[in-house]
């Protein structure tokens, strides 16, 4: 999502320091270029160190640090080499030396010497917050264009409830991304996708599962956060993984398992996507004990899983979306058309195991999306990346319509 972008943190005095270390390692996971400067008082709560290590580089905070050297630190070259400034912490007192230009620190020299946008995250408590001088400095950052963040409510360093803790970090980028991508279709929205197979226990070595590697889940929600949702993937038993920090991993193993988290997850989402292959049936008991091989036969009574995307459908309101899957071997496009009407869906995606390079394990498929008004669109064999991104693709136009 940032990828080759230049951004330049300032670090001031606050005990709200130790969230940009958090920051920088998700900026730097969002593949931007990440670079620190950090004031005198910054200097007290959190060590150079710490953020030279997640960013990959110096970090500076003196115009003259190696004054043995005969060296100094151009704060102008600093400044001109940002896409993007962010102050995050933004202390009351560094707030005022930019709001009047008060050069007196190697960060404000940084600061005056920008051409770039500048974002601001102040933290201060409550009533310093409140004070018509801090309220005054805002309306000047406002007036230079500098893009604001609102601290949140909640409980200080002071012991206080109140106004005055730093946005979370997840937020901070979520305004980053925002300010270089404004146009993402799916900015501000949240999904929940479903992988994977799941796994019911027999015994404790032992259990009922199928063949479902999670690929495609996998594709759909790093095809969502591209898009600009934060995204909540509900994983069963995979190896695949994940390296967008808009993705939010639960893993779980049993359907009932995933059932939780997904009921869980639901309520907030605007987008549901069930492409998880859930287990039909689970023992109906679990054996504690490793079950011996003694007779030639053996049986296990078996009691239906809950159905996940029937529950969700049941759930659902008008302003979500719920999108399934349907593997079928035969009368594909009417047991399809059967599931998306049963299970108040807005679109299914079927596949068929007769299509050669479509299903589980491979890192292909082959897809035909069919709407609730019968409307019909097949793709032909792709990368399940690519027919990811064909699916969000289509997501993108219901949201639009």
């Amino acid at each position: 999502m940032l990828q080759g972008k230049k951004i330049l943190l300032l670090v001031t005095g606050s005990i709200a320091a130790y969230k940009s270390v958090f920051l920088t390692r998700l900026l730097v996971q969002s593949g931007a270029e990440v670079r620190v400067v950090m004031s005198k008082g910054a200097l007290e709560f959190v060590t150079p160190l710490t953020f030279a290590t997640l960013s990959k580089n110096p970090v500076h905070s003196d115009f003259t640090e190696n004054k043995n050297e005969g060296t100094w630190t151009n704060h102008v070259a600093t400044a001109l080499w940002a896409d993007l400034i962010i102050a995050a912490p933004l202390s009351a007192n560094t707030m005022s030396k930019m709001a009047q230009g008060l050069c007196d620190s190697f960060l404000i020299a940084v600061y005056m010497s920008a051409r770039c946008h500048v974002i601001v995250a102040p933290a201060m408590d409550h009533d310093m917050y409140l004070h018509g001088g801090t309220q005054e400095n805002i309306g000047k950052l406002k007036s230079f264009g500098h893009t604001i963040l609102s601290p949140k409510e909640g409980e200080l360093a002071s012991g206080l409830l109140g106004k005055g803790r730093m946005m979370e970090p997840e937020e901070i980028l979520e305004n980053i991304i925002n300010y270089f991508h404004p146009a993402l279709p799916l900015l501000g929205m949240k999904a929940l996708v479903t992988a994977g197979p799941t796994y019911e226990r027999i015994d404790p070595v032992r259990f009922i599962g199928n063949f479902s590697s999670g690929k495609m889940g996998f594709a759909l929600a790093e095809a969502l956060a591209a898009q600009g949702a934060e995204v909540t993937i509900v994983a069963g038993p995979s190896n695949q993984f994940i390296s967008n920090p808009r993705i939010k991993r639960v893993d779980v193993v049993s359907a009932a398992e995933m059932l939780l988290a997904c009921e869980k997850a639901f309520e907030t989402v605007d987008i549901a996507i069930m492409a998880a292959a859930v287990a039909d049936y689970t023992p109906k008991h679990f054996a504690t004990e490793k079950i011996k091989k003694q007779d030639a036969e053996f049986s296990i009574e078996l009691t239906k899983t809950i159905d996940i995307a029937y529950t969700l459908g049941q759930k659902k309101s008008a302003k979500q979306l719920l999108i399934g899957f349907a593997l079928e071997t035969e009368k594909e496009e009417e047991h399809a058309q059967q599931k998306l009407q049963k299970k108040n869906m807005d679109l299914i995606v079927l596949n068929s195991l007769r299509d050669e390079g479509a299903g589980f394990v491979s890192d292909t498929n082959k897809i035909t999306l069919i709407w609730p008004d019968n409307k019909k669109q097949s793709f032909g064999l792709k990368a399940k990346r690519e027919i990811a991104n064909d699916i969000i693709n289509e997501i993108v136009k219901l949201i639009k319509a």
